[in-house]
């Protein structure tokens, strides 16, 4: 039998990789603290989960949905995003719902790429990017990213001859998995070096709201000045942060494209709501994007359960407590984790947004992430992602997802400290 050939780049998935490793350590009897999967362990808030259930027993939602019948999602999505970021969106021509952000990453590459263009790239970066790329038959241009340079792409480092084959670049801010935050100055270099360049700028938000301490986005730029938005994050105190500031929100790519020139954004439920096994999700962007990413979508799928779009909307709409729990409370094993680790003296510096921990590996496994990551599981039942997964640059760094309760992080660090 013969395969294509645009699926053996795909042979190598972090993830699958640690699942394996994760099994073999069950077998013979290891009790997993699985940090590999950032898939969170917080409750779907009460009111979300009422609104779908409701909807399972009305019969008119048990059919087929089409786009016309996904309107009142897509007009509670434009209004939240005004609401939010003060720019007006179209609902009819700007506004696509998806089967989860990486369904609309993943299959986008398809409406923009020809076979043989390029598309740039964050290394590290998350591995559905790269993966939505191949089965367009692209080619990828890794921008790497460094502690040096706040995990931000040099965009002048690109060669010429590779933007000459260029079609599409790929941002997320904040970043999965070196959790950076980009402010809004480098958005819009970026979009003006995608005008220039006739590039589409796709950015990938799956972490709006997951962002910690007393910023805000009335300007587009982080509050505390210019200091504050360069430094290296650093490592938080011996005792657990008690932050009680208002929720912070990250720069939206629209705040630098007004006009929606040449953006497409992508949203998730997943993480701000914790309802990734909802599998709900949706785009924002220039309408000739939308519409082309939307031809895509009609050749592979419907829509998902009209039930679960109800619960988007309640989720847009009610009551974001639900939200500002889940901050607080990956904030919280945030400092509890890096606390512990600390203790046992692995520096790490303290994330200022997502729900991980991107640590650079001690001296003895920097050159090989993947080997640690399964000798780590082999040999404490502690599963976290081998930064080698996510890219080229990611070489030298481990993941860890703060997926668990501060007790079972503070477990998984004692034995971490036994292996090393």
């Amino acid at each position: 039998m013969h395969l294509a050939k645009r699926l053996e780049p795909l042979q190598f998935n972090v993830f699958a990789e640690m699942d394996k490793a994760k099994a073999l350590a069950r077998a013979v009897g290891r009790q997993i603290i699985d940090l590999s999967l950032g898939s969170s362990d917080l409750p779907t808030s009460p009111h979300i989960r009422k609104k779908i259930a409701e909807s399972l027993d009305d019969e008119s939602t048990h059919g087929y949905l089409l786009f016309n019948g996904t309107q009142n999602f897509r007009v509670a999505v434009a209004e939240w995003y005004e609401q939010k970021f003060g720019i007006a969106v179209n609902p009819e021509t700007e506004v696509l719902p998806l089967i989860g952000s990486q369904e609309g990453t993943a299959h986008l590459p398809l409406a923009i790429l020809n076979p043989g263009d390029f598309a740039l790239l964050l290394d590290p970066g998350y591995p559905s990017h790269a993966g939505g790329v191949y089965l367009a038959s692209g080619q990828i241009y890794p921008m790497p990213l460094s502690a040096e340079n706040n995990f931000l792409p040099i965009f002048s480092d690109i060669p010429e001859n590779v933007l000459a084959q260029s079609r599409m670049m790929v941002l997320s801010y904040p970043h999965n998995p070196t959790t950076a935050i980009a402010p809004l100055s480098f958005f819009k270099e970026a979009v003006t070096f995608c005008q220039q360049h006739n590039l589409v700028l796709v950015h990938d938000f799956p972490y709006v709201d997951l962002v910690f301490g007393e910023w805000g986005v009335g300007s587009g730029e982080w509050g505390r000045g210019e200091e504050e938005k360069n430094s290296q994050p650093s490592t938080v105190n011996s005792q657990p942060s008690t932050v009680t500031s208002q929720q912070s929100t990250a720069p939206s790519i629209f705040q630098a494209d007004l006009e929606k020139s040449t953006s497409i954004e992508f949203f998730t439920f997943s993480k701000s709501h914790n309802m990734g096994g909802f599998r709900i999700g949706f785009a924002i962007g220039n309408s000739q994007l939308i519409n082309a990413l939307r031809q895509v979508k009609a050749a592979v799928d419907f829509n998902q359960y009209q039930g679960i779009l109800n619960g988007g909307i309640a989720a847009l709409t009610g009551s974001q407590d639900g939200v500002k729990a889940a901050v607080a409370t990956f904030r919280q094993r945030r400092d509890t984790f890096i606390n512990a680790l600390e203790r046992i003296g692995w520096q790490v510096p303290t994330p200022k947004a997502t729900m991980y921990v991107w640590a650079q590996l001690p001296h003895p496994w920097r050159r090989d992430s993947v080997e640690f990551c399964t000798k780590l599981v082999e040999n404490t039942g502690v599963a976290a992602s081998p930064g080698a997964g996510f890219g080229k640059s990611g070489e030298g760094y481990v993941r860890f997802a703060l997926v668990h309760e501060d007790a079972i992080l503070e477990t998984a660090v004692d034995r971490i400290s036994r292996f090393l």
